[in-house]
Protein backbone atom coordinates (compact mmCIF):
# COMPACT_ATOMS: atom_id res chain seq x y z
CA UNK A 1 0.00 0.00 0.00
CA UNK A 2 2.91 2.94 0.66
CA UNK A 3 4.31 1.95 -2.63
CA UNK A 4 1.12 2.16 -4.26
CA UNK A 5 0.74 5.33 -2.49
CA UNK A 6 4.20 6.85 -3.83
CA UNK A 7 3.53 5.43 -6.97
CA UNK A 8 0.45 7.20 -7.68
CA UNK A 9 1.92 10.88 -5.80
CA UNK A 10 4.86 10.49 -8.19
CA UNK A 11 2.13 10.05 -11.76
CA UNK A 12 0.24 12.98 -10.84
CA UNK A 13 3.67 15.32 -10.22
CA UNK A 14 4.93 14.26 -13.52
CA UNK A 15 1.48 15.37 -15.15
CA UNK A 16 1.35 18.53 -13.53
CA UNK A 17 5.14 19.08 -14.71
CA UNK A 18 4.16 18.07 -18.35
CA UNK A 19 0.93 20.20 -18.54
CA UNK A 20 3.13 23.29 -16.93
CA UNK A 21 5.78 22.84 -19.76
CA UNK A 22 3.23 22.62 -22.36
CA UNK A 23 1.68 25.53 -21.12
CA UNK A 24 5.10 27.65 -21.20
CA UNK A 25 5.24 26.48 -25.11
CA UNK A 26 1.72 27.48 -25.86
CA UNK A 27 2.48 31.12 -24.17
CA UNK A 28 6.07 31.52 -25.67
CA UNK A 29 4.48 31.07 -29.26
CA UNK A 30 1.23 33.55 -28.42
CA UNK A 31 2.24 37.16 -30.30
CA UNK A 32 4.94 35.65 -31.81
CA UNK A 33 6.66 38.71 -34.04
CA UNK A 34 8.92 37.18 -35.81
CA UNK A 35 11.61 34.54 -34.79
CA UNK A 36 10.56 31.98 -32.26
CA UNK A 37 12.31 31.28 -29.04
CA UNK A 38 15.51 29.93 -30.74
CA UNK A 39 15.89 33.34 -32.38
CA UNK A 40 19.50 34.10 -33.71
CA UNK A 41 20.78 30.66 -34.01
CA UNK A 42 21.25 28.63 -36.61
CA UNK A 43 18.82 26.56 -36.32
CA UNK A 44 15.80 29.56 -36.13
CA UNK A 45 12.70 29.53 -37.80
CA UNK A 46 10.04 32.16 -38.84
CA UNK A 47 6.82 31.89 -37.47
CA UNK A 48 5.27 32.36 -41.21
CA UNK A 49 2.60 35.20 -41.79
CA UNK A 50 0.94 36.42 -45.61
CA UNK A 51 1.55 40.26 -45.91
CA UNK A 52 -1.75 40.89 -45.24
CA UNK A 53 -1.25 40.06 -41.88
CA UNK A 54 1.67 41.92 -40.93
CA UNK A 55 2.33 45.27 -38.98
CA UNK A 56 5.49 46.93 -40.47
CA UNK A 57 6.90 49.94 -39.00
CA UNK A 58 8.84 52.28 -41.01
CA UNK A 59 11.42 55.31 -39.81
CA UNK A 60 12.72 57.90 -42.22
CA UNK A 61 15.39 60.06 -41.47
CA UNK A 62 13.73 63.49 -43.04
CA UNK A 63 10.92 64.60 -45.01
CA UNK A 64 11.94 67.96 -45.98
CA UNK A 65 14.01 65.70 -48.87
CA UNK A 66 11.90 65.27 -51.91
CA UNK A 67 13.28 62.04 -52.17
CA UNK A 68 12.64 60.56 -48.69
CA UNK A 69 8.48 61.91 -49.49
CA UNK A 70 9.11 59.88 -52.79
CA UNK A 71 10.37 56.45 -50.48
CA UNK A 72 7.44 57.09 -48.37
CA UNK A 73 4.97 57.29 -50.75
CA UNK A 74 5.95 54.11 -52.80
CA UNK A 75 6.43 52.29 -49.30
CA UNK A 76 3.05 53.00 -48.84
CA UNK A 77 1.40 52.50 -52.08
CA UNK A 78 3.29 48.84 -52.34
CA UNK A 79 2.27 48.12 -48.41
CA UNK A 80 -1.63 48.99 -49.39
CA UNK A 81 -1.25 46.97 -52.26
CA UNK A 82 0.01 44.13 -50.50
CA UNK A 83 -2.72 44.09 -47.44
CA UNK A 84 -0.29 45.24 -45.21
CA UNK A 85 -0.60 48.01 -42.21
CA UNK A 86 1.99 50.48 -42.09
CA UNK A 87 3.19 52.77 -39.55
CA UNK A 88 5.70 55.60 -40.93
CA UNK A 89 7.34 58.09 -38.59
CA UNK A 90 9.48 61.41 -39.50
CA UNK A 91 12.64 61.64 -37.62
CA UNK A 92 13.23 65.10 -38.78
CA UNK A 93 16.66 64.32 -38.88
CA UNK A 94 17.25 64.08 -35.08
CA UNK A 95 19.20 60.58 -34.23
CA UNK A 96 17.18 61.07 -30.74
CA UNK A 97 13.67 61.08 -32.00
CA UNK A 98 14.39 58.33 -34.46
CA UNK A 99 15.85 56.08 -31.66
CA UNK A 100 12.87 57.37 -29.65
CA UNK A 101 9.77 56.90 -32.35
CA UNK A 102 11.77 52.98 -33.01
CA UNK A 103 11.59 51.95 -29.52
CA UNK A 104 7.91 53.15 -29.51
CA UNK A 105 7.32 50.61 -32.81
CA UNK A 106 9.15 47.88 -30.89
CA UNK A 107 6.55 48.63 -28.29
CA UNK A 108 3.64 48.45 -30.21
CA UNK A 109 5.23 44.54 -31.39
CA UNK A 110 5.13 45.58 -35.05
CA UNK A 111 6.49 42.59 -37.03
CA UNK A 112 9.08 44.21 -39.02
CA UNK A 113 11.33 47.60 -38.89
CA UNK A 114 12.67 49.27 -41.97
CA UNK A 115 14.54 52.25 -41.01
CA UNK A 116 16.72 55.18 -42.71
CA UNK A 117 19.24 55.93 -40.43
CA UNK A 118 20.00 59.85 -39.72
CA UNK A 119 23.06 58.14 -38.35
CA UNK A 120 24.59 54.69 -39.12
CA UNK A 121 26.19 54.55 -35.57
CA UNK A 122 23.42 56.15 -33.62
CA UNK A 123 20.84 53.73 -34.42
CA UNK A 124 22.56 50.61 -33.77
CA UNK A 125 21.67 50.66 -29.87
CA UNK A 126 18.06 50.51 -30.94
CA UNK A 127 18.20 47.96 -33.84
CA UNK A 128 19.87 46.05 -31.16
CA UNK A 129 16.95 46.33 -29.15
CA UNK A 130 14.93 45.31 -31.92
CA UNK A 131 17.08 42.34 -31.89
CA UNK A 132 16.57 41.50 -28.57
CA UNK A 133 12.69 41.76 -29.33
CA UNK A 134 13.17 39.47 -32.09
CA UNK A 135 11.87 42.24 -34.50
CA UNK A 136 13.97 41.57 -37.86
CA UNK A 137 15.39 44.91 -39.32
CA UNK A 138 15.14 46.06 -42.71
CA UNK A 139 18.00 49.33 -43.04
CA UNK A 140 17.13 51.29 -46.57
CA UNK A 141 19.74 53.71 -48.35
CA UNK A 142 21.78 53.68 -45.39
CA UNK A 143 23.02 51.23 -43.23
CA UNK A 144 23.75 50.58 -39.36
CA UNK A 145 27.79 49.79 -37.83
CA UNK A 146 26.16 47.65 -35.95
CA UNK A 147 23.00 45.21 -34.51
CA UNK A 148 21.80 42.35 -36.81
CA UNK A 149 20.22 43.59 -40.02
CA UNK A 150 18.10 41.19 -42.05
CA UNK A 151 19.31 43.16 -45.47
CA UNK A 152 20.30 46.65 -46.30
CA UNK A 153 18.71 48.14 -49.57
CA UNK A 154 20.61 50.82 -51.21
CA UNK A 155 21.83 52.57 -54.46
CA UNK A 156 25.04 51.52 -55.28
CA UNK A 157 26.66 54.20 -53.88
CA UNK A 158 29.96 53.83 -54.22
CA UNK A 159 29.37 53.28 -57.63
CA UNK A 160 27.90 56.34 -58.38
CA UNK A 161 31.08 58.53 -56.71
CA UNK A 162 33.10 56.75 -59.29
CA UNK A 163 30.55 57.61 -61.98
CA UNK A 164 30.25 61.45 -60.76
CA UNK A 165 34.27 61.74 -60.48
CA UNK A 166 34.47 59.97 -64.48
CA UNK A 167 31.73 62.56 -65.51
CA UNK A 168 33.94 65.82 -64.06
CA UNK A 169 36.78 64.27 -65.49
CA UNK A 170 35.25 64.11 -68.98
CA UNK A 171 33.78 67.27 -68.40
CA UNK A 172 36.81 69.30 -66.94
CA UNK A 173 39.72 67.47 -67.70
CA UNK A 174 42.67 66.23 -65.31
CA UNK A 175 43.67 67.75 -62.14
CA UNK A 176 40.80 70.79 -62.33
CA UNK A 177 40.10 72.13 -59.64
CA UNK A 178 37.07 71.31 -58.01
CA UNK A 179 34.72 71.39 -54.64
CA UNK A 180 33.20 68.78 -52.54
CA UNK A 181 30.27 69.21 -50.53
CA UNK A 182 29.63 66.01 -48.01
CA UNK A 183 26.55 65.03 -46.33
CA UNK A 184 25.56 64.36 -43.01
CA UNK A 185 28.64 62.89 -41.25
CA UNK A 186 28.54 59.60 -39.84
CA UNK A 187 25.53 58.68 -42.52
CA UNK A 188 26.93 55.82 -44.37
CA UNK A 189 25.68 57.37 -47.83
CA UNK A 190 28.25 60.11 -47.00
CA UNK A 191 31.28 57.68 -46.44
CA UNK A 192 30.12 55.50 -49.37
CA UNK A 193 29.92 58.12 -52.03
CA UNK A 194 32.70 59.74 -50.90
CA UNK A 195 34.62 56.69 -50.90
CA UNK A 196 33.75 56.05 -54.57
CA UNK A 197 34.24 59.88 -55.72
CA UNK A 198 37.63 60.48 -53.86
CA UNK A 199 39.49 57.23 -54.91
CA UNK A 200 39.18 58.51 -58.47
CA UNK A 201 39.33 62.67 -57.64
CA UNK A 202 41.91 62.33 -55.26
CA UNK A 203 44.43 61.28 -57.68
CA UNK A 204 43.12 62.49 -61.27
CA UNK A 205 41.12 66.19 -60.22
CA UNK A 206 42.73 68.95 -58.02
CA UNK A 207 40.26 68.89 -54.92
CA UNK A 208 40.70 72.18 -53.03
CA UNK A 209 37.82 72.15 -50.78
CA UNK A 210 36.17 69.45 -48.80
CA UNK A 211 33.06 70.69 -46.45
CA UNK A 212 29.76 69.03 -44.97
CA UNK A 213 26.88 70.53 -45.85
CA UNK A 214 24.74 67.91 -44.27
CA UNK A 215 22.61 66.79 -47.11
CA UNK A 216 20.91 70.71 -46.69
CA UNK A 217 19.78 72.68 -49.38
CA UNK A 218 20.45 76.27 -47.77
CA UNK A 219 23.70 74.97 -46.20
CA UNK A 220 24.66 74.06 -49.58
CA UNK A 221 23.89 77.77 -50.26
CA UNK A 222 25.76 78.66 -48.08
CA UNK A 223 28.95 76.50 -47.63
CA UNK A 224 29.31 76.90 -51.51
CA UNK A 225 29.36 80.74 -51.15
CA UNK A 226 32.35 80.34 -48.50
CA UNK A 227 33.73 78.14 -50.79
CA UNK A 228 33.81 80.40 -53.96
CA UNK A 229 34.98 83.46 -51.89
CA UNK A 230 38.13 80.90 -50.97
CA UNK A 231 39.01 79.30 -54.10
CA UNK A 232 37.77 81.92 -57.09
CA UNK A 233 39.51 79.29 -59.60
CA UNK A 234 37.16 76.25 -59.00
CA UNK A 235 35.89 74.86 -62.12
CA UNK A 236 33.30 72.02 -61.13
CA UNK A 237 31.47 70.89 -57.15
CA UNK A 238 30.05 67.11 -56.60
CA UNK A 239 27.70 67.30 -54.38
CA UNK A 240 27.02 64.05 -52.46
CA UNK A 241 23.37 64.53 -53.15
CA UNK A 242 20.94 66.82 -55.01
CA UNK A 243 19.59 69.33 -52.04
CA UNK A 244 22.91 70.83 -51.75
CA UNK A 245 23.30 70.22 -54.91
CA UNK A 246 20.47 73.09 -56.06
CA UNK A 247 21.54 74.94 -53.32
CA UNK A 248 25.49 75.33 -54.91
CA UNK A 249 23.72 76.05 -58.43
CA UNK A 250 21.97 79.61 -56.48
CA UNK A 251 25.30 80.34 -55.82
CA UNK A 252 27.09 79.76 -58.63
CA UNK A 253 24.06 81.67 -60.57
CA UNK A 254 25.01 84.43 -58.22
CA UNK A 255 28.54 84.37 -58.83
CA UNK A 256 28.34 84.06 -62.40
CA UNK A 257 30.40 81.68 -62.80
CA UNK A 258 30.33 78.92 -64.78
CA UNK A 259 31.05 75.56 -62.72
CA UNK A 260 29.79 71.97 -63.36
CA UNK A 261 27.84 70.77 -60.63
CA UNK A 262 27.16 67.68 -60.26
CA UNK A 263 24.48 66.16 -57.64
CA UNK A 264 23.18 62.93 -56.33
CA UNK A 265 19.40 61.60 -56.18
CA UNK A 266 17.84 62.12 -58.91
CA UNK A 267 15.19 65.58 -57.81
CA UNK A 268 12.89 66.57 -59.79
CA UNK A 269 14.17 69.76 -58.60
CA UNK A 270 17.49 69.18 -59.49
CA UNK A 271 16.44 67.69 -62.87
CA UNK A 272 14.88 70.57 -63.47
CA UNK A 273 18.02 72.63 -63.02
CA UNK A 274 19.60 70.14 -65.49
CA UNK A 275 17.00 70.56 -68.13
CA UNK A 276 17.60 75.08 -67.69
CA UNK A 277 21.43 74.23 -67.53
CA UNK A 278 21.98 75.49 -64.10
CA UNK A 279 23.20 72.36 -62.70
CA UNK A 280 25.09 69.44 -65.17
CA UNK A 281 24.31 66.24 -64.10
CA UNK A 282 23.35 64.30 -61.42
CA UNK A 283 23.59 60.52 -60.17
CA UNK A 284 19.61 59.16 -60.28
CA UNK A 285 18.56 56.84 -57.60
CA UNK A 286 15.63 54.25 -58.15
CA UNK A 287 13.54 55.45 -55.47
CA UNK A 288 10.45 53.15 -56.02
CA UNK A 289 12.98 50.13 -56.35
CA UNK A 290 14.28 50.69 -53.34
CA UNK A 291 11.47 51.15 -51.52
CA UNK A 292 9.34 47.63 -52.99
CA UNK A 293 12.76 45.60 -52.79
CA UNK A 294 12.76 46.65 -48.79
CA UNK A 295 9.03 45.59 -48.53
CA UNK A 296 9.88 42.64 -50.34
CA UNK A 297 12.80 41.86 -48.22
CA UNK A 298 10.06 41.46 -45.14
CA UNK A 299 7.27 39.57 -46.99
CA UNK A 300 10.04 37.09 -48.17
CA UNK A 301 11.44 36.76 -44.29
CA UNK A 302 8.00 35.98 -43.17
CA UNK A 303 7.61 33.43 -46.06
CA UNK A 304 10.75 31.78 -44.72
CA UNK A 305 13.05 32.32 -48.16
CA UNK A 306 16.38 33.12 -48.57
CA UNK A 307 16.45 37.48 -47.92
CA UNK A 308 19.71 38.78 -49.75
CA UNK A 309 22.28 40.41 -46.99
CA UNK A 310 23.20 43.83 -49.28
CA UNK A 311 21.01 44.34 -51.72
CA UNK A 312 22.44 47.05 -54.16
CA UNK A 313 19.97 49.60 -56.48
CA UNK A 314 22.19 50.60 -59.79
CA UNK A 315 22.31 54.40 -60.28
CA UNK A 316 21.68 56.31 -63.49
CA UNK A 317 23.56 59.73 -64.93
CA UNK A 318 21.47 61.68 -65.90
CA UNK A 319 22.62 64.99 -68.21
CA UNK A 320 20.95 67.55 -70.76
CA UNK A 321 21.12 64.70 -73.08
CA UNK A 322 18.69 61.95 -70.97
CA UNK A 323 16.90 64.49 -68.12
CA UNK A 324 13.53 64.39 -70.44
CA UNK A 325 12.90 60.82 -69.62
CA UNK A 326 14.05 61.35 -66.02
CA UNK A 327 11.25 64.50 -65.73
CA UNK A 328 8.01 63.86 -64.13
Amino acid sequence: MFFNHISKNLTKIATIGSVLVMGGELLGGCGATGLNSDAGSSTSKVVKKAPSKLKIGVSISTLSNPVFITLKNELQKYSDKKGSKIIINNANNDTSKQNNDVEDLIQQKVDAIIVNPCDSSAISTVIQKANDAKIPVICIDRGADRGTVVSTVASDNVAGGKMAADYLIKKLGLKAKIAELQGIPGASATRERGQGFDKIADKKLNIVSKQTAQFDRAKGLSVTENILQAHHDVKGIFSQNDEMAVGAARAVKASKKDIVIVGFDGTNDALKLIKSGQMTATVAQQWDKMADTSLDAVYDYYQGKTVKKNNLVPVRLITKENVDSMLK
